[in-house]
């Protein structure tokens, strides 16, 4: 399967997060995480099973993994606690642009090219349009003035998953089911978080369905896919590829609480396939 095929399949999957995330909103953010990340590590237990190579991989290779699981989610639920919900998810999408203008910085011999420039501060704007639009017709949530170093640690989780997915470039080979490894480690420390810093719940059967769908799409088999995409691909053009991901989530969001179709994402749309187009073509 092709480096784009692949990097869409991730994508694909990732889009379904918000309306999961939504649907089990009640229960504690690191529970659902840690559950969701362990269970998403399952597919790759029988390849330990029979080859315990399948999970041999450096210390600076796992500390990779557990720094872009882990590192990620917590930074994002602390932004999503402590600023404004909406507008923090939007600080967090700047992982695909951060991913176009870091990739000269972080990997030797590539180059940042003026298409490539374009490219990400077009997709970037139909990745606001996108998720700003969705708030049309609905009751403002910002929290006050002081809550608003939370977008600092959006920034971070913007930033961790951008250079995570560059840095894999970087370490030593390691094969993609590895990454169960990496959700395990991870997702134990969420439930460590959830353990310290959360209060306990029970779960319910259609709580555990959902949690089971989480782990095995967006927090699952969407890291095994984005990891082959990255391994064959160029870093620059599945990072344009990436500013899909808002625009689907929010068409989803639209599809699943009924809200009809606004300019604002009929713009988003057109500006984020421009931008794919556009960096796909950069060479």
């Amino acid at each position: 399967m092709s480096p784009t095929l692949l990097a869409l399949a991730a994508i694909a999957l990732w889009a379904t997060l918000a309306s999961l995330g939504t649907a089990l909103s009640h229960l504690p953010p690191f529970l659902l995480t840690g559950l969701a990340l362990i269970i998403g590590s399952i597919p790759s237990w029988p390849l330990v099973l029979r080859d315990r190579a399948a999970w041999r991989v450096p210390p600076r290779t796992l500390a990779l993994g557990i720094y872009g699981l882990f590192g990620f989610h917590f930074l994002l639920f602390i932004a999503l606690r402590h600023a404004p919900p909406v507008e923090a998810n939007l600080v967090n999408y700047l992982w695909p642009l951060f991913m176009v203008v870091l990739a000269p910085v972080l990997l030797p011999g590539m180059s940042l090219r003026p298409l490539h420039v374009v490219a990400a501060l077009l997709g970037f704007a139909g990745a606001a349009i996108a998720i700003l639009g969705a708030r049309e017709g609905a009751t403002s949530t910002s929290g006050a003035a002081g809550q608003y170093w939370g977008f600092l640690p959006a920034l971070g989780s913007a930033f961790i998953w951008a250079s995570y997915s560059l840095w894999t470039k970087r370490v030593a080979a390691f094969p993609t089911s590895a990454i169960g490894l990496f959700g395990l480690v991870s997702g134990v420390l969420s439930l460590a978080c959830h353990a310290l810093l959360e209060a306990p719940v029970v779960l319910t059967a259609k709580d555990w369905l959902l949690v089971a769908l989480c782990g095995l799409g967006p927090l699952g088999a969407a890291f095994f896919v984005w990891d082959m995409a990255l391994k064959r691909g160029d870093a620059r053009q599945i990072g344009i590829l990436s500013y899909i991901t808002p625009l689907g989530s929010t068409a989803l969001l639209l599809a699943v609480t009924g809200r009809p179709l606004t300019w604002s994402i009929a713009l988003a749309a057109g500006l984020i396939i421009s931008a794919a187009v556009m960096g796909t073509r950069a060479r």
